[in-house]
């Protein structure tokens, strides 16, 4: 079962940073990431989806290449294709792949302008290795299905300070000792 975590961002550059790191961690293999969409809402009241995968591109492109080999077994390649496209693109702009498009728009109307919501839809995760991840990445949660528990360590991690690097090995008195006085 997939989880559902949407997280809104003051930028619509800081959401697609956001995402570019959990694709960071999915390459990684800390996190199995279905979808991750950015919803921006505009000053004109207008929120515009920003999707992995452009549903209507891809099916045109698909029905054209059949359309255009089936019409060339009818000896009518230029036809087959015109229509393979336009079949392909109808059907790729109904399908609806990973989060649901009209419950994005829908949770995106509570938006402010200027701000985008990351919209991702996770399959598998190593917890403690994505949480310190993406600790002090800012944000603010929106709307989870996971538990209460994963849900508020999610939003410690996301408002924590960065982690702090580690200043390197501290001196071991045994092996530099004090020079005599």
């Amino acid at each position: 079962m997939s989880d559902l975590v949407v997280i809104v961002y003051p930028t619509e550059a800081r959401a697609e940073e956001m995402r570019h790191k959990l694709f960071g961690l999915q390459k990684e293999y800390l996190i199995q990431i279905s979808d991750a969409a950015i919803a921006v809402m505009h000053e004109d009241g207008k929120v515009k989806l920003n999707q992995l995968l452009n549903t209507t591109a891809l099916g045109a492109a698909s029905g054209g290449f059949w359309g255009l080999l089936i019409g060339a077994i009818f000896l009518m390649p230029i036809f087959g294709a015109a229509i393979g496209a336009a079949s392909g693109a109808l059907g790729g702009a109904l399908t609806d792949y990973g989060v649901n498009d009209a419950f994005m728009k829908e949770l995106s109307t509570s938006l402010q302008p200027g701000n985008a919501a990351l919209f991702v839809l996770i399959q598998k995760m190593t917890g403690d290795k994505v949480l310190e991840a993406i600790k002090g990445t800012g944000g603010v949660v929106l709307k989870t299905s996971l538990d209460h528990s994963q849900e508020q360590k999610l939003r410690d991690a996301l408002a924590a300070s960065p982690a702090a690097q580690p200043a390197g090995p501290a001196p071991d008195a045994t092996t530099n000792p004090a020079p005599a006085a």
